[in-house]
């Protein structure tokens, strides 16, 4: 990515990163919603602490551009935006347990269950995602009934069992039974590549665009959802924890299977040149509207953390 090219995409990821944090700030205070009878205050620290720390929302980011690539209205995807990060957020809680991948730091920052205890970071996962159902189904988002409707089932399947939770499930018994390629790239497909998907489809629900074009930007969400997981590979192998903000080396220890560890780093770096060079391609007949799209998916494979 040229030097110019990374200062424009990195300056919106960050005006983008704001303007989701705002909004989740605003969406996790202490007011009870009509409906709720209140929302205790220990549980709301839990919940701010594992979103409102940082990180690059690269995930609301993708949700943002793919609306504005069809002109969709602002607030309302700021809040599927805002609901997708709240899954993302809570399916990091519940990954950093003991009985899951059992780490201390995240984002540079104890983790909920030391910051707090297990109980309250289980809790506070478990109340992270109902909210993003909340978030998109209320009638705060500004869109017609039925697109909300479609936006709560897409993002209910690439959370649920046949996608992210899904995925981690494979990634606990992949520890036992080691998965082959099509399994590893199955594995990866449903635990990390399933929100970067709905997150780049979800822009055009929003915007109530043609089924090609969400077919079309499904598709580019599945190839850096690939390259996403791969340079995540990458990093673990060759980054350090302080760069990456969390511990590193912990698939190697474990003997885990992944696409770098069968075939290797430059094999890996080349594989996320082809993906890159295909998540643009699917975004040619979008013309200079798709510039921050490209931009992101050449950011996802070179990435340092």
């Amino acid at each position: 990515m040229a030097k110019d090219d990374h200062i424009a995409f990195e300056t919106a990821l960050s005006e983008r990163a704001g303007a989701v944090e705002a909004l989740l700030r605003r969406l996790l205070d202490a007011r009870a919603l009509p409906g709720e009878i209140d929302r205790p205050e220990r549980l709301m620290a839990a919940m701010r602490h594992g979103v409102l720390n940082g990180g690059k929302r690269l995930r609301p980011f993708l949700v943002l551009e793919s609306a504005a690539l069809f002109s969709a209205d602002g607030e309302a995807a700021l809040r599927v935006a805002a609901a997708l990060e709240c899954i993302h957020c809570y399916s990091l809680i519940h990954d950093d347990l003991p009985a899951m991948d059992d780490d201390d730091l995240r984002r540079g920052q104890p983790t909920v269950h030391k910051a707090f205890d297990e109980a309250a970071a289980i809790l506070a996962g478990d109340a992270l995602l109902t909210f993003a159902f909340d978030i998109v189904a209320d009638e705060a988002t500004p869109l017609p009934a039925e697109r909300r409707a479609a936006l709560v089932l897409a993002l209910a399947r690439a959370a649920g069992l046949g996608g992210m939770a899904g995925g981690q499930m494979l990634d606990l018994d992949a520890a036992r039974d080691l998965p082959d390629e099509a399994g590893i790239i199955r594995l990866q497909a449903m635990k990390t590549g399933a929100l970067i998907r709905f997150a780049c489809e979800a822009g055009t629900v929003v915007a109530g665009a043609p089924a090609p074009d969400r077919e079309r930007l499904a598709e580019f969400g599945s190839a850096i959802g690939l390259a996403f997981q791969l340079a995540d590979d990458l990093l673990d192998l060759t980054a350090d924890a302080t760069t990456m903000g969390k511990a590193t080396g912990k698939d190697a220890a474990a003997g885990k299977a992944t696409l770098v560890a069968l075939h290797g780093p430059d094999w890996a770096r080349r594989q996320l040149d082809g993906l890159v060079g295909q998540a643009s391609a699917l975004l040619e007949p979008y013309g200079e509207a798709a510039y921050l799209l490209k931009a992101a998916a050449r950011f996802i494979a070179v990435r340092s953390s």
